[in-house]
């Protein structure tokens, strides 16, 4: 090599990588997770308790009025036994039902019915929350013990469904087509109470076997605890996907043509 030749190059140092920088976070931070934490444990149950034990009071308070004094635990205690009169509504709805599965018992219920139907006012009220009880709460009935999927409010959006019962002769002879229709009840979020009411034809619905329990926290929490569904519920759902992306397809084809 002579002197004018240049040499070789030196080969480039890279820096050294540097370490990840360590989030030491402070205090203030470790006291907020802390109190987060505890708040989602404390809050649910501190609720829980809240509204079990004003509905006991308002039960005792509303019971206690028919109990003579000689009954009455507080009589020979020195304080209130909370639940009293809770037991007692208990066992005094109880025996109703039993009289009342009764010949004797059915016949005093005509009877008072009868009366009640003599007025105008009470009749009314009395044979609307007769038919909300008998509806609710018949172990024979289906209302509200199935849940669904259907497309609300529009094309291409779907909604969860509490279904009941098909609808009466008179409403099914007034509908347009002449399918099987079925009572649907969408809640709104997050208050399951408001919602809205419609007829929907059966073939339209997809039943999902999950429990109504479990659509109701779906919907008051807005998604954030999902249900489990079983193979089944993604069969169906899978099958109106791509029933409703082949109907899509169709109407489309038309329009290409034009």
């Amino acid at each position: 090599m002579t002197l004018n030749e240049p040499g070789p190059e030196p080969t480039p140092v890279l820096p050294a990588p540097q370490p990840a920088p360590s989030h030491h976070h402070g205090a203030g931070y470790r006291l907020r997770t802390y109190f987060l934490t505890g708040l989602v444990v404390a809050g649910p149950l501190a609720i829980t308790v809240y509204l079990t034990w004003s509905f006991v009071t308002w039960v005792d308070d509303l019971v206690r009025p028919f109990i003579p004094v000689a009954y009455r635990p507080e009589t020979y205690l020195w304080w209130r036994v909370p639940g009293t009169g809770l037991v007692v509504a208990f066992f005094a709805i109880t025996m109703l039902g039993f009289l009342t599965a009764n010949l004797v018992g059915k016949t005093l219920v005509e009877a008072g019915e009868t009366l009640l139907d003599r007025m105008p006012l009470v009749r009314s009220i009395y044979k609307g929350l007769k038919q909300v009880f008998e509806t609710l709460f018949s172990e024979s009935g289906s209302s509200f013990r199935r849940v669904g999927l259907v497309q609300f409010p529009a094309p291409g959006m779907w909604s969860l469904v509490f279904l009941s019962q098909p609808p009466g002769g008179e409403i099914t002879v007034r509908l347009p087509l002449q399918d099987e229709y079925v009572s649907a009840f969408t809640p709104c979020t997050p208050n399951p109470t408001t919602g809205f009411f419609f007829y929907v034809p059966r073939r339209e619905v997809i039943e999902l076997d999950i429990r109504v329990e479990a659509a109701a926290k779906l919907i008051m929490t807005a998604g954030l605890i999902q249900p489990n569904g079983g193979p089944e519920t993604q069969k169906k759902l899978q099958a109106m996907a791509d029933t409703a992306r082949a109907a899509q397809g169709m109407r489309k084809e038309p329009e290409t043509a034009e």
